[in-house]
């Protein structure tokens, strides 16, 4: 609850914040909240580029963070694109803040989660930097993947990875522009071990931590 105020009980999403503390002060009483302001890291892709697979074998490899897959809160309600998604992504910050507050990151996979719809979002103020890793893949691949995912899932239909493989070919271009930015990954060119090793090592790069002994609960399991 950390949008309530301790003093007034006002509800405000967007306190100013104040990195010296640092604090989320109250815009209606002036009350200074101290909170840890940590980094969030996304990594995003279009649909069949190995994001879930990833995440999957990542869980318990890095202890240090919190991996959480976006699909696990998406609904209907949510599916509005032409506000750039504002509702979902309010949700998903909003939760990484108040995990955040333990003292583990949240590094957060998600298709959309790109810099044009998390920057302006309110709750961003929140976190002391945002990271975007893309994992990418060669278009034979992506179509193969989603040809073969259960006819449930409604991934085989040719609009549906037509939009796939053009946002897979946007994301490719988006390295070259300015911070934020996202980096790039292609999966295509690793096997999947590799890809994940990959993504862990950049998680560790952008949060500083240093990899596990033999041994160590990351190396377990």
């Amino acid at each position: 609850m950390m949008n309530v105020c301790a003093q007034c009980g006002i509800y405000r999403v967007d306190k100013i914040i104040d990195p010296q503390g640092p604090y989320a002060i109250c815009p209606e009483c002036g009350h200074p909240h101290r909170f840890l302001q940590l980094p969030i890291l996304f990594v995003c892709g279009a649909s069949g580029t190995g994001k879930t697979t990833v995440y999957l074998q990542l869980v318990s490899k890095i202890p240090d963070v919190v991996l959480l897959e976006a699909d696990i809160l998406w609904r209907p309600v949510f599916n509005r694109p032409e506000d750039k998604y504002r509702d979902f992504f309010e949700t998903w910050l909003r939760l990484g803040k108040n995990i955040g507050q333990s003292g583990r990151p949240v590094v957060l996979f998600s298709a959309g989660s790109i810099p044009e719809n998390i920057e302006s979002c309110a709750e961003r103020r929140y976190f002391s930097e945002t990271n975007y890793l893309a994992l990418l893949s060669d278009h034979a691949s992506i179509r193969t993947r989603l040809k073969e995912r259960p006819a449930w899932r409604q991934s085989g239909d040719e609009a549906f990875i037509g939009a796939q493989l053009a946002f897979n070919d946007w994301l490719r271009g988006q390295a070259a522009v300015e911070p934020p930015g996202i980096e790039n990954l292609d999966t295509s060119v690793q096997t999947i071990e590799q890809t994940v090793e990959s993504v862990a090592g950049w998680i560790r790069r952008k949060l500083s931590i240093e990899p596990r002994s033999a041994g160590s609960a990351e190396s377990a399991g």
